[in-house]
This record gives C-alpha cells, structure tokens and sequence, in this order.
C-alpha cells in the first residue's frame, strides 16, 4: 500500500452555524486511507460521521484544514470542477438507494454515462456489465417498486462502479436491509473491492457490516477516538442457479 494514500485529510474542521448554536462537528481530523483499503467509520449519532464523508467526498467544503483525493487538493477545485472531478473518480452509495423510480433498473445504471456523454449504445452496454457483476442480469427490465431491497442496493452499487472510480463512498449501505441482506450486499462489497482494488469508505452503526473492513476508525464529538486494522471478513457467496448446474455436470463427468 502506498505510504501518502489514496485519501489524507490534515487538521480538517468544520463547523456548522445555526444562527442560535454552533455545532463543532469536526474538530481537527487527520486521517490518511490507502489505496485499496475498504474503511469503515463509526459511532454514535451525531458523532460526524456523515459529515467527515461529505468533506472527504468534496459534497461539502471545510472551514479549515485541507483534504487531498489522489494527488488532488479539493481546495484547489471550483464548484464545476468538484462536480466532474467525483463524477470521474468517484462513486456514491447510500442507505435508501435514491433510484430513480420511473426508470428501470438498466436505466438507473447507465444514467452517469449518458450525463457524462458517454453513446447510448457504449453506455447501455455498461450498465448491463455492472449489472451482470452484481448478479442481476436478469433483472435489467425490472423497476425499482418490483425489486428487494437488496436487489435495488445492488442496482445502486453496480451504478456507483459504472464509471469505474476509484473511491466508493458508502453511507448505511445496509441500514435499510434486513440482516441477510445486508451480509449478501456486504459480501459483495468486499468481493468488488478484491477484484477491482478500488477504495471502499462506508459509514456504519453495524458492527456486522464494519466486519468486512480492512480497519475501523471511531468517532466522537467530532474526533477519531479509536483506529483499529483488522483482518476483513469474507463469508462464501451463495451458488446462482446458473453455478448449481455447472458443479452438477462436474460431478457427472
């Protein structure tokens, strides 16, 4: 793993004024992700969880401090520049999937490709790509009202790795699943992540979920309190129908 990290934020604070309080809800974070690192972060409720993600995704600005993505400092981009710059190497996941219900699944998928300019034709066949990875092939034509909840969380885990980023942001991937859901959502998480080596930063009140991590950082009153690296879990995911057949066939031979 490279030693400067794929994320670093030095000295981060950020402050938010409702006219009657000020609330500190980060206060001084220097925290350095590697390259291919799936981090989870932690704790209680209004700890700054959220908003430690939002700074280090560039969806909100600092008050003091600097964040740098891959060699770029946040701080030097303008508002149009930000934009592009997470649309090319960033993707977002989030507890309640923000698809859009009127399109299909394939729809929802492609949609960042076409908004990037990317044909029609390049763009559809992308989206069925990233929906063949996360196993929902079949499911293309479908919308999100006939979906689980964990095929709509695949749909929008296949949409934030169809611009191919580098970084996935992941806010409660699972806080809207069901507990076997949600390890089917986070065994594919960690198996994109050891594919494809891209970097994996989800906020989580799971402990379940904070499993499949490469290290988890705690929060507290807008701080980093604990930073522990941990062995990932990986549980063996279940055999599609279309794999059923093939050990079948095997054990015939």
């Amino acid at each position: 793993m490279e030693d400067q990290g794929i994320i670093r934020a030095m000295n981060v604070h950020k402050t938010y004024d409702t006219g009657r309080v000020q609330v500190h809800a980060l206060r001084g974070i220097d925290l350095t992700v590697q390259r291919a690192e799936i981090l989870a972060i932690m704790g209680p409720s209004g700890c700054g969880k959220t908003t430690l993600l939002n700074c280090l995704a560039g969806l909100d600005y600092v008050d003091r401090g600097e964040i740098v993505i891959d060699g770029v400092s946040l701080a030097s981009l303008s508002d149009n520049e930000r934009t592009v710059y997470r649309a090319r190497k960033m993707g977002f996941v989030f507890q309640f999937y923000n698809l859009l219900p009127v399109l299909t699944a394939v729809e929802n998928v492609e949609l960042p490709l076409l908004v990037s300019g990317v044909r029609a034709g390049e763009a559809r066949r992308r989206a069925q790509e990233g929906l063949a990875r996360v196993g929902l092939s079949r499911w293309g034509g479908h919308r999100p009202a006939e979906l689980s909840g964990g095929q709509r969380q695949r749909v929008a885990i296949a949409r934030a790795l169809v611009n191919r980023p580098v970084i996935i942001w992941a806010d409660e991937p699972t806080g809207d699943l069901d507990s076997e859901t949600a390890t089917e959502v986070m065994t594919l998480m960690r198996r994109l992540n050891e594919e494809n080596g891209q970097t994996f930063v989800l906020v989580t009140h799971s402990p379940e979920a904070a499993r499949y991590a490469h290290r988890v950082i705690r929060m507290r009153d807008g701080q980093i309190v604990g930073d522990q690296v941990q062995t990932p879990y990986l549980e063996a995911e279940p055999l599609e129908i279309e794999d059923l057949v093939g050990v079948y066939q095997e054990a015939r031979r």
